[in-house]
């Protein structure tokens, strides 16, 4: 078999001359490509610094710089391939088809970072608050865009999805300056009542980490089968009150001890009907 020796010049010519009319739109579409990648690092970094300086919360300037990011990158390739002469309309209807198809695959990831937003816009804790949500009390490391991650006081890592964390009940330790601590003391009939509420005034008074304003309470809650039930609500700060609730507790019951005040074990209460 041979070849016409004008056929391959000819292709030859043919695909120079493609070629050469085609690079002009080839060189553009690579310049405003590059350009594009170099004007929107650039303008991300901006966005970024301008958001630090007006003091916005890390979380929302990330997630806000992230998302500009994204939309400046996706009209950056509608740009480039329309450059190239590639029809974008039919390109739009297969992205359009292409993100449907992953949003109905994606219902659950959807729904996270649906609530990823609305914690990062409402704020109902932010970073290095104590919470309490679908039963953990931990510390917010960090909020991300589908989950949160937070630190137990054991230096377990756990990460709740956003979806259910803002759809559900959600505790927040650390959004108010102080915080009250609840106690139930139950102590014995023989026991003297004003002698146990001085005893434990005294302790309150004498504990520097228990607020004085707002004062602490000291009262008889109830009157049970098998004890006189005294509460005990004192006040501390934040970051007092694991120090003011174990010591509270310890020296109450060495102060008892000492006085001959007992304290009564806690005794199930039955009614007649549930005895029988």
């Amino acid at each position: 078999m041979t070849i016409n020796p004008n056929y391959i010049t000819d292709y030859t010519e043919n695909l120079i001359k493609i070629i050469i009319d085609y690079s002009p739109k080839i060189i553009s579409a690579f310049l405003i490509l590059f350009l594009g990648l170099y004007f929107i690092r650039l303008i991300n970094r901006l966005i970024r610094r301008i958001m630090v300086r007006r003091n916005l919360d890390p979380t929302l300037s990330k997630f806000l710089a992230d998302i500009l990011l994204w939309v400046l990158r996706v009209l950056l390739f509608v740009t480039f391939i329309s450059k190239l002469g590639i029809e974008t309309s039919s390109f739009v209807a297969i992205l359009g088809a292409m993100g449907l198809a992953v949003g109905l695959s994606l219902q659950g990831s959807l729904s996270n970072f649906a609530g990823g937003m609305l914690i990062i816009l409402f704020k109902p804790f932010r970073v290095g608050d104590l919470i309490e949500a679908q039963g953990i009390i931990a510390t917010v490391n960090e909020i991300q865009i589908f989950v949160t991650k937070l630190t137990t006081a054991n230096n377990q890592t756990v990460f709740i999805p956003n979806g259910v964390l803002s759809n559900g009940t959600i505790t927040n330790y650390s959004m108010e300056q102080y915080r009250r601590a609840d106690f139930v003391f139950s102590i014995s009939y023989d026991a003297n009542i004003k002698q146990a509420k001085d005893i434990i005034t005294a302790i309150l008074e004498n504990n520097p980490k228990v607020l004085q304003t707002p004062k602490a309470e000291v009262f008889v809650k109830n009157l049970t089968d098998s004890a006189i039930q005294l509460a005990v609500r004192p006040w501390a700060k934040n970051e007092d009150f694991g120090s003011v609730f174990t010591q509270t507790l310890e020296d109450c019951k060495n102060a008892f001890d000492e006085a001959g005040i007992a304290i009564q074990p806690y005794v199930k209460e039955m009614s007649r009907n549930d005895s029988e």
